[in-house]
């Protein structure tokens, strides 16, 4: 018995033995002519089996390369896209560089920190004073959604300094909206259940 745990491996799975085999047979066939008429029976059949891949974009090129990659890039067709090369598969691709900036506060992103920055350098006046109460809000809600928990005033203007350089110095009668305006207090409540919860579920385990 034929077991296919001791055929090769399908180089693309997706399309089957079947289509794998069809794409050696046709690799074997000395005849050019009759190996381009087989080719394209084989791409119109592998069209077939995965109709949603014509709502793609240039998805007859994709099947193309899809057919010389089964054929481990020995099929000699003339194609109607160029022929792909082992390197462009084997290549690795390049390392994704992630911004080298230490940011300080994770919970509030490099975003707010580059935000806060620019208002430094803001004309004075009332505009510039709305802005640093608004940024001073967002990173108290910011903080109670992502630390589910409360945090003082003083503690959101004193990292506001810190993230001005201490260029921004708060003024006395600015103020800070109250914790249960910015974050209602059902959602605060339903995070410490859930983390209650969770703390009972590990004691058990």
């Amino acid at each position: 018995m034929d077991y296919n745990s001791e055929r090769p491996d399908l180089v693309i799975p997706e399309y089957g033995r079947n289509i794998q085999r069809m794409v050696e047979y046709a690799v074997t066939i000395n005849n050019k002519d009759l190996r381009n008429q087989v080719a394209l029976a084989i791409i119109n059949v592998m069209g077939q089996l995965f109709p949603h891949l014509r709502d793609e974009e240039n998805y007859k090129h994709k099947l193309w390369d899809h057919i010389f990659i089964m054929s481990d890039f020995k099929l000699d067709v003339d194609s109607p896209y160029p022929k792909p090369s082992p390197q462009q598969f084997k290549e690795k691709p390049e390392i994704v560089k992630y911004p080298s900036n230490d940011i300080k506060y994770g919970h509030y992103g490099q975003i707010l920190e580059k935000s806060v920055k620019a208002i430094v350098d803001f004309p004075e006046g009332e505009d510039k004073d709305r802005l640093i109460v608004d940024i001073a809000n967002m990173m108290k809600r910011m903080y109670m959604t992502g630390a589910e928990s409360s945090i003082s005033d003083e503690v959101i203007i004193k990292q506001l300094k810190e993230f001005s350089g201490g260029k921004i110095q708060w003024k006395q009668e600015w103020t800070l909206t109250a914790a249960n305006e910015l974050v209602p207090s059902q959602t605060v409540q339903n995070r410490k259940r859930k983390k209650n919860i969770k703390k009972k579920v590990r004691r058990k385990i």
